[in-house]
């Protein structure tokens, strides 16, 4: 079987694959890809995995990775999020605050409170 590897990998191959799966090496060597799977996990099917550029071992730093650029990202969207809420509580009050304002101006303009002068 591994010389079935080693055929595809070189562009030899008797069955003219090209694709390193674990089903061609399989037909290649004359097996069925259960019994690479099942029998040769270990040396066969880490064999495969390498030639195809995806170890456990890769997948797992590749994951790792991945998380800790999420968990960086989930930081900067948390620091985004309290300064917007921040933002939306000073326009509550600022808003709030137009608004009494407002009541006032219109209570004056319509005659139903007198101005007091200053």
């Amino acid at each position: 079987m591994m010389l079935a590897l080693h055929r595809i990998q070189h562009g030899r191959a008797h069955t003219k694959v090209t694709e390193i799966t674990f089903l061609n090496v399989a037909e290649e060597a004359g097996v069925s890809a259960a019994l690479i799977h099942n029998n040769h996990a270990t040396t066969v099917g880490v064999a495969i995995r390498e030639a195809q550029g995806r170890t456990w071992k890769q997948a797992r730093d590749a994951m790792r990775q991945e998380i800790k650029d999420l968990k960086a990202q989930a930081r900067e969207f948390q620091k985004e999020l309290k300064l917007v809420k921040e933002q939306r509580r000073k326009l509550a009050t600022l808003n709030e605050v137009l608004t009494r304002e407002n009541e006032v101006l219109r209570a004056v303009k319509v005659g139903h409170v007198t101005a007091l002068r200053r």
